[in-house]
């Protein structure tokens, strides 16, 4: 749990600096692309390392939603002629990702179940915050707007699935 709070932490900070520095869409596009790659990423490890069935059935629908939209979001960057600008929060998410990737590589069994689902939870709303907080009031194309807001609405149920997840599985 100390590990998904850690986590959260870093994730707030950076989704500060966002606020702090108003990002362009070419930024914001690159902070939800990453924030989309990094649970990819996530879900994959448990795929590879979990054998419990919700545990596995999670991060194939976070696999499979998270490929949706970053497709998505790189078919509007293309038709936009937008590139995504890497900027702090970019790289500070996919840092505090990485750190807590190798926390959760070292793990297994059910202690490595109850962390995933817990960085999940703490991943979601922290992304979620980001999102509805800073990354959509600060989008200026009606498009990326429009992208960032349906994800959002796909983001939430997978926090709160995530949060069933870790209350099946304490």
């Amino acid at each position: 749990m100390f590990k998904a709070l850690a986590f959260a932490a870093a994730l707030s900070l950076t989704a500060g600096v966002a606020c702090a520095q108003a990002p362009n869409d070419a930024q914001i596009a690159h902070i939800a692309y990453t924030a989309g790659a990094i649970d990819i990423a996530a879900g994959k490890q448990a795929i590879a390392k979990s054998h419990n069935k919700a545990v596995l059935d999670f991060a194939n629908e976070m696999v499979r939603d998270h490929t949706a939209v970053n497709d998505q979001a790189l078919a509007l960057v293309k038709k936009l002629g937008v590139t995504p600008q890497d900027n702090p929060t970019s790289q500070s998410l996919a840092s505090a990702a990485a750190a807590e990737q190798t926390k959760l590589a070292a793990l297994s069994g059910a202690a490595y179940d109850k962390a995933y689902a817990a960085n999940e939870v703490a991943f979601h709303k922290t992304v979620n915050g980001a999102l509805s907080g800073t990354l959509i009031p600060s989008a200026q194309n009606p498009e990326l707007k429009s992208l960032l807001e349906t994800g959002l609405k796909l983001f939430q149920s997978h926090q709160m699935h995530a949060e069933h997840l870790a209350q099946s599985l304490k």
